[in-house]
């Protein structure tokens, strides 16, 4: 990185960086209260909470939002007549998945081959760390030249829409002339990449009926219906025979217009195993950025160890249907709800209930404050122009503030590169990139505030 009084702040600061994202990965805070403590997400807000006081925010708060979690607020004022800034991040994180998987404890911050590992480090605790990074070097070098603020949702990834509630319900809270959603990531590790769209998302859960209770597989079993098999059968339904998703009436045929991911790159980055083929139709940007996408996130049935020799009277699923920007979520959930009452055989009794939602996004990359972001990655990238992409995920929050506050400008940067393997075992953060991109986003405020 050139010389640069922000980058050499930043740099300097990056040892007590990697202290506190160490106690902040430490709070084991998945906002699933059924596995695990309310107190770990407690003390992961209060953590943060604490650290907004530290520098010096105002009216430091712990929302108590309508999904029953906690999102933490502050206010930090700048000079008279500033813009204002909104900087989002959010504290809970996915459930580390098979703790025995994980090379080294998935709450501990561990550092391996350039790395660190730990649940959160990339998605989205290190997201914190890099508005506190900014900020700090701001400070350090003249001061913060914009009104911040800063909001840190405890929910993201249960996609229960606390945060998104509560923002409606107080609409004057978040108001700002740019928002900077620090929940995205680089196209590549080194390649400085603003996300221009991100797909939404509706969550389903499916339940199959089919016996008053379960029956012996060698007496019944043949003319028996089988919950499991019908489930199996319905789920089946929601793929193409090349794995592209077909949930009738919606669309499957977008295109991508613009940065392209390689087939062979994505291979990597998935770590798809040799001969195994990709699924589905077009390009792999059409894929993961402008088509509908069905995932089958869990079945409830008999696990292998200790399963009898019975015929399933009942099967439950989650589907998850990502949706592309252009497509409503709640059009899309309807059209999901009817397909798989179609589609269940043998008229099996079927049930669905919707858990969660979020609408797709698409941002306004033309906007003076994508001019200053750019300017501020050639610094901190030298060599590297600024790349805008799709991303595949959903960040619920988008859309609300798009929708309560026209006029606001909204980025999207962040640490979950394909590198960090987010929401796998062995999730990761490079220090380089949350180095980089903290002097990105403190020379952003620079230059929009001069804007």
């Amino acid at each position: 990185m050139s010389s640069n009084p922000v980058a050499e702040t930043v740099a300097s600061l990056m040892p007590r960086a990697k202290a506190e994202l160490t106690e902040l990965v430490a709070f084991k805070s998945v906002a699933d209260f059924d596995q695990y403590p309310r107190s770990e997400s407690e003390g992961a807000a209060n953590w943060i909470a604490d650290a907004l006081r530290s520098e010096g925010f105002e009216d430091v708060a712990l929302l108590d939002t309508p999904d029953d979690t906690q999102s933490v607020y502050g206010y930090l004022p700048g000079p008279e007549g500033a813009k204002t800034v909104l900087l989002y991040a959010h504290y809970d994180v996915q459930p580390p998945l098979d703790e025995a998987a994980w090379a080294t404890p998935p709450f501990d911050l561990v550092e391996r081959d350039g790395r660190w590992y730990g649940r959160g480090s990339a998605d989205c605790k290190g997201g914190v760390i890099m508005h506190l990074l900014a900020l700090r070097a701001l400070k350090a070098n003249g001061g913060v030249p914009v009104h911040v603020k800063v909001i840190v949702e405890g929910s993201e990834e249960q996609g229960t829409g606390g945060l998104e509630r509560y923002a409606e319900e107080h609409p004057e809270l978040l108001t700002a002339d740019t928002v900077v959603i620090g929940d995205a990531g680089n196209f590549r590790a080194g390649l400085p990449t603003v996300t221009a769209t991100l797909r939404g998302m509706t969550l389903v859960r499916v339940q199959v009926d089919t016996l008053e209770g379960n029956l012996h597989s060698g007496q019944f079993g043949g003319a028996a219906p089988d919950a499991l098999a019908a489930l199996i059968r319905l789920l089946d339904s929601l793929r193409d025979q090349d794995g592209s998703t077909t949930v009738d009436g919606l669309d499957g045929d977008s295109v991508w217009d613009g940065l392209q991911y390689e087939d062979q790159a994505f291979r990597e980055d998935a770590k798809v195993l040799d001969g195994v083929e990709l699924i589905g139709s077009g390009t792999v940007a059409d894929r993961v950025w402008a088509r509908p996408a069905v995932t089958v996130l869990g079945i409830d049935c008999p696990p292998v160890v200790g399963a009898t020799p019975s015929v399933q009277a009942g099967a439950r699923a989650l589907v998850s249907l990502r949706v592309p920007p252009g497509v409503d979520a709640g059009e899309a959930t309807k059209l999901l709800q009817a397909h798989i009452e179609t589609h269940t055989p043998w008229g099996a009794r079927v049930s669905t209930e919707q858990i969660g939602q979020g609408q797709a996004f698409r941002a306004d990359t033309s906007s003076p404050a994508y001019a200053s972001m750019a300017e501020a990655m050639a610094v901190a990238y030298p060599g590297q122009q600024m790349q805008a992409s799709g991303m595949g995920g959903s960040i619920p929050l988008c859309n609300t503030l798009a929708s309560l506050y026209p006029e606001t400008e909204i980025l999207l940067i962040g640490l979950s590169e394909p590198e960090a393997q987010i929401h796998a075992v062995n999730e990761s953060v490079s220090p380089d990139e949350l180095e980089r991109l903290s002097v990105s986003e403190a020379l952003f405020l620079q230059n929009y505030a001069a804007s």
